[in-house]
């Protein structure tokens, strides 16, 4: 019979944890070897609920949401990532472009949050990038705008010669608040090199970041995980990203992205669901700094992200709307989820549901007289 050890409130079966659970327990910062040694344990449910502790250390039983929709304008892309099932070239039948005025047309004035990212066209300049932002804006003035990763902007410049403060501050003077995290992939020289030669490197995609904090513009931060990196890699991913937060303070959210399949597979085998939840309260605990991490539904599917909420997530994002990039690689979960399923995810995992904006500021809802949120998991 395995022995369980009970150390202030858990319950062990592996011994290796003990240590560091008196670091979460004390607030003190965890190590490469400690990251690797909670990827590594068969004690998924020690890991869970170290992660869940420090959450609710965090924010309590809240869980964020948003109200938001998500604008893929097109996929047309130079480049060719070996992980994107996303991307298409000219000539392929199922390659589009969105013009501003469809963008527009999917849009309401119910939104919070506007979030922006598609592929590098080979050809838009990068003024229709800005006229797309500052139409959005006047027409929709009370939503924020989430716009661009880093490897676009990034791409800007190699494409039309505007660096990337340039970029920033003309989005920014035209409506961009925010940037999304996406581009990150995993910092590895090596895996750049293999998966995606063309796109900005780890540093260009941390220096762009700094430079948008240090224009005020806040941003998310991510990791691409569950294809060929290796479990050293993807702590190394999550001690940089660690760092840079100590310079800047900037990012607001980690959003831990599985590797989906799709036609690609650099894999054969997709993340588990136990996986994907020992990655989210990893995630939690090797981020001390940044205030949120995400359950990302639509890359997660609506159960594990549930559950997710119990292993270290704070945010579960929002309704979306048509996203195009995950379902481009056969994500299953459903294209969209109205605000009603979005509380009765957050009820279920017996959390408080808070809808906030783009900027983690609770917002009080306009509910129906009589309506009644459920009180918890039916």
């Amino acid at each position: 019979m395995a022995r369980i050890w009970s150390v202030e409130g858990l319950l062990f079966t592996d011994e290796s944890l003990i240590p560091i659970w008196g670091k979460v327990m004390s607030g003190v910062r965890l190590s490469s070897d400690d990251g690797l040694c909670l990827f590594k344990t068969p004690d998924i449910a020690a890991v869970g609920q170290m992660g869940n502790y420090v959450k609710t250390r965090v924010s309590g039983d809240e869980v964020f949401f948003v109200i938001n929709r998500q604008i893929n304008p097109t996929n047309l892309c130079a480049n060719s990532c070996k992980f994107c099932d996303f991307s298409r070239k000219r000539g392929d039948p199922d390659a589009y472009e969105m013009t501003i005025e469809e963008i527009l047309e999917s849009l309401d004035d119910g939104i919070r949050e506007i979030h922006i990212v598609g592929g590098h066209h080979p050809d838009w300049p990068f003024e229709y990038y800005e006229s797309m932002v500052d139409v959005i804006h006047k027409n929709f003035p009370h939503a924020h705008i989430k716009g661009f990763t880093a490897s676009e902007i990034d791409y800007f410049e190699r494409r039309w010669g505007i660096s990337p403060d340039k970029s920033l501050q003309r989005l920014k003077a035209a409506g961009l608040a925010s940037m999304p995290g996406g581009g990150a992939e995993i910092f590895s020289p090596r895996l750049q090199e293999s998966l995606f030669p063309d796109k900005a490197g780890a540093q260009r995609w941390l220096d762009i970041h700094q430079m948008a904090h240090s224009l005020g513009i806040s941003s998310n931060c991510t990791m691409l995980y569950g294809h060929i990196e290796t479990l050293e890699e993807r702590v190394h991913h999550l001690i940089t990203l660690r760092d840079q937060q100590d310079k800047t303070g900037g990012f607001l959210c980690f959003v831990p992205l599985q590797y989906q399949l799709g036609k690609t597979r650099l894999v054969e085998k997709a993340c588990s669901p136990m996986e994907n939840l020992r990655t989210i309260a990893v995630s939690r605990l090797m981020l001390d700094n940044i205030p949120h991490i995400k359950s990302y539904w639509v890359v997660l599917g609506e159960e594990t992200a549930g559950i997710a909420l119990n292993f270290g997530a704070d945010d579960i994002d929002g309704t979306i709307g048509r996203e195009r990039i995950a379902h481009a690689a056969d994500a299953s979960s459903p294209i969209g989820l109205a605000r009603e399923r979005v509380l009765r995810l957050i009820h279920d995992a017996w959390k408080v549901p808070v809808e906030r904006d783009a900027l983690y500021d609770p917002i009080i809802p306009d509910y129906p007289k009589g309506s009644q949120l459920p009180a918890g998991p039916c």
